[in-house]
């Protein structure tokens, strides 16, 4: 009987697979569709051409490309972990699936606007919403399975709170400890220390406290309050994305895609999604989520505000503009001397 590991890592491998193909098969059979709507004719051998086209395209880069790459990052461990900083198979992702899907998903409605050279297009009135969802859903998925892969799957998990809480009061140990030792060594020293400790001031010896969170040991509270890492990969890996979500959606607005505004909301989309490729505790992270979505989503969203209207909810604007602004300050102006001085709120 195969065991558990052997049969995690199967599920694995055939939901990533999964999520490679499906959403360019998908994307493209649209294309075929519209395309043929663009013909007026009973006549489906274009429409068959394309989708034949599409399913040799997806064999090839699996066969040629995903395949041997999953063989040589489960068979040569050493190499694998010499990869630091990013993720091969999120990146395999991102340039063959998410690329191809995004350029056929602006085709689908190219090929609709002018036919045969008239004025007249067949644009429907919305597109539909599950091409695109399926593309980033996808996309998220082979996420979350790169991210949960470390965990095993049954039996819970030590909360992070409580490894938080015991790593610190390990420090604290640790810190009075010496403390002690240091004054039971020299006592002139620690006198001197004190009188050190006294002249500084107050604004640098106190530290910022909050509200206190609750602890709940037993009762219905206890269970309510139960949380296990690996479904908040879950619930981050979603809200992580939610802001490029939104921006794809404003692409199935009638006044974007008729009209040029419906490449750079795809194009601006796509160049956020680019950080899926790094690991989610990479220190570049947070100034490639600047640099890639939230910069350049303010002047999107701007734009799209002043030309068109809100059609692009202006929420999401003012979290593109606080998020930006709130990240240069605290990471480089603070660092400046006018806004360097420490200190702390009574409350």
């Amino acid at each position: 009987m195969a065991s558990g590991r052997i049969i995690k890592l199967v599920v694995f491998e055939l939901l990533e697979l999964a999520a490679f193909s499906i959403p360019t098969l998908v994307i493209m059979e649209q294309f075929a569709t519209a395309y043929q709507r663009t013909r007026g004719s009973l006549d489906k051998t274009h429409y068959w051409l394309i989708v034949s086209c599409s399913i040799a395209y997806v064999a090839s880069v699996t066969l040629l490309i995903w395949v041997p790459i999953k063989v040589l990052l489960h068979k040569k461990h050493h190499l694998y972990k010499k990869i630091t900083g990013w993720r091969p198979v999120l990146l395999m992702c991102v340039i063959l699936t998410t690329l191809p899907s995004f350029s056929f998903s602006i085709a689908v409605t190219e090929v609709q606007k002018n036919v045969n050279g008239s004025t007249v297009d067949l644009l429907p009135d919305s597109l539909p919403d599950l091409p695109v969802s399926l593309v980033i859903l996808s996309l998220i998925l082979v996420d979350i399975i790169e991210k949960v892969r470390i965990y095993p799957l049954r039996g819970s998990q030590k909360r992070s709170e409580d490894a938080y809480i015991h790593t610190s009061s390990l420090q604290q140990i640790k810190t009075v400890t010496d403390q002690v030792s240091k004054k039971e060594e020299n006592p002139a020293l620690s006198q001197a220390g004190k009188t050190t400790s006294e002249a500084q001031p107050q604004s640098r010896i106190d530290t910022v406290t909050g509200p206190q969170e609750p602890f709940f040991h037993s009762g219905i509270l206890r269970t309510m309050s139960q949380r296990d890492v690996r479904g908040d990969l879950f619930l981050w890996s979603f809200l992580l994305w939610s802001d490029t979500i939104e921006m794809v959606r404003v692409a199935g607005h009638p006044a974007v895609y008729k009209s040029g505004w419906l490449y750079p909301v795809y194009l601006f989309s796509f160049i956020s999604l680019l950080r899926i490729i790094f690991t989610p505790q990479n220190p570049l992270l947070g100034t490639l989520g600047i640099l890639l979505q939230d910069l350049p989503f303010v002047f999107v969203r701007l734009s799209l505000i002043i030309v068109l209207g809100t059609i692009t909810p202006i929420l999401g604007l003012c979290k593109n503009v606080l998020v930006t602004v709130s990240f240069v300050y605290f990471n480089y102006l603070t660092k400046l001397r006018p806004f360097s001085s420490f200190e702390t709120s009574p409350f």
